[in-house]
């Protein structure tokens, strides 16, 4: 991952030598992502065809529940920042505070609300590792939304993760 405000001088490089950068990582079998707008770029594995030869180079690994909640949830708040704001680009900011309430909705309730809170942060802190969240140095602590959660989160896989919560109801309801 990388994004234009955190490494300039690689991001010119980037843009200077955009198409020998796509040539090769097309030889290994990825693609390069660039989102101009967004200032970011990243690799993500091209579909591969079983006579290729190309070994699969980037896993997908499924997201927990937890961490698809908080997921769901920043994008939210992506999405009521560029409705809100005056269009792409909004920097979007939540204190710790702010996201351990937004999740809590999502944890079963237990006497040991310290319990819920490890928890919480345990998600913040693996979404501070895929770079969704970057932690800002202030008092109280606080998190910028990185604008990589557009392409993570996109409008499929919400909607397929909306499919899936709503399984999930019907199921829960037949078994009542």
């Amino acid at each position: 991952m990388l994004y234009r405000d955190q490494h300039p001088q690689v991001w010119h490089d980037l843009e200077a030598l955009e198409a020998q950068v796509l040539d090769y990582f097309k030889l290994v079998g990825l693609d390069l992502m660039i989102d101009q707008a967004e200032g970011f770029a990243y690799l993500k594995q091209a579909p591969l065809d079983d006579d290729s030869g190309i070994p699969r180079l980037i896993q997908r690994r499924p997201l927990g529940y937890a961490l698809s909640v908080l997921c769901v949830l920043l994008r939210k708040r992506m999405v009521e920042a560029d409705a809100g704001g005056s269009g792409a680009g909004n920097r979007v900011v939540l204190t710790h505070e702010q996201i351990v309430e937004m999740m809590k909705v999502f944890f079963p309730q237990r006497a040991n609300e310290a319990f819920t809170e490890q928890q919480i942060e345990a998600q913040i802190n693996k979404a501070v590792a895929m770079e969704v969240l970057k932690p800002l140095e202030s008092t109280p602590p606080a998190y910028e939304v990185r604008p990589i959660l557009k392409a993570l989160a996109t409008a499929d896989w919400l909607q397929n993760l909306d499919e899936a919560i709503k399984a999930y109801q019907e199921h829960g309801n037949r078994a009542d």
